[in-house]
């Protein structure tokens, strides 16, 4: 039976393409979910209780959650800054109950950008909310970086990966050539969450739980995918139901 990925849609008012507002997912996760021959189930942002909870995830071989807006800062302690850009909080709170219950569940979880950010902060960690304010952290996304290749959200740069990690046993190796693109980083990780991959100014671009089949990337794999199979094995694995055998 084909692998049904269950991804958290992002919200968007109503307009030209739609009178109602609309709950979407970018077409390259689609895209790539549908490269590892399984089928993208969006899902629209709501309140979740423990049963419904369990009755969504039923229904899933696999949780993706996605890119998008910061994860309002007040769920991990912060007041908003100037440079914060959260979504409704809908969107956090709906993807906070999943990954806690798919951590319990057992789901196979993969996050991207802020699926990342937003997997620490469910997990009970913290986030940099704007990198280029900290001097230590410029480097990853100071003005020097070359211009991003066609298609790409940011520049491609190299992501060092653990040794021995599940991420580079994914990836079978330890470098990857990740599209870079964003203004918060973490800082405090999460509850049984370890480092799995940083860029060499040591902002953390990949982590992995210690025990459930969950991994997480800063980076875009989405974007170059298509042309890369070792940023495509990433969806892959998630499709195939084989990151449980990751961990």
């Amino acid at each position: 039976m084909t692998a049904r990925i269950i991804i958290p849609g992002r919200l968007a008012r109503a307009g030209v393409a739609s009178r109602h507002p609309v709950a979407f997912a970018g077409v390259k996760f689609l895209e790539a979910v549908h490269r590892a021959g399984g089928e993208p189930f969006v899902v629209a942002p709501r309140e979740l209780d423990a049963e419904a909870t369990s009755r969504l995830l039923a229904h899933a071989d696999g949780l993706l959650l996605i890119g998008g807006p910061d994860v309002n800062a007040a769920l991990y302690g912060a007041r908003q800054g100037p440079n914060d850009y959260p979504g409704p909080r809908i969107e956090d709170r709906f993807e906070i109950t999943l990954v806690r219950a798919a951590v319990e569940l057992g789901v196979p979880t993969v996050g991207v950008c802020r699926g990342l950010q937003l997997i620490n902060v469910a997990l009970g960690g913290t986030l940099h909310q704007h990198i280029t304010d900290r001097a230590e952290l410029l480097p990853h996304s100071a003005p020097g970086f070359p211009k991003p290749p066609a298609g790409t959200i940011g520049p491609v740069n190299d992501i060092e990966l653990v040794p021995g990690s599940r991420l580079a046993r994914i990836f079978d190796g330890t470098v990857v050539h990740g599209a870079c693109s964003h203004h918060q980083t973490v800082d405090v990780l999460g509850q049984h969450l370890v480092v799995a991959g940083t860029t060499k100014d040591g902002s953390v671009e990949a982590f992995e739980h210690e025990t459930a089949p969950l991994v997480a990337v800063q980076w875009h794999p989405e974007d170059t995918a298509a042309r890369d199979p070792q940023q495509q094995r990433l969806f892959d694995v998630l499709v195939e139901r084989t990151l449980p055998q990751f961990v």
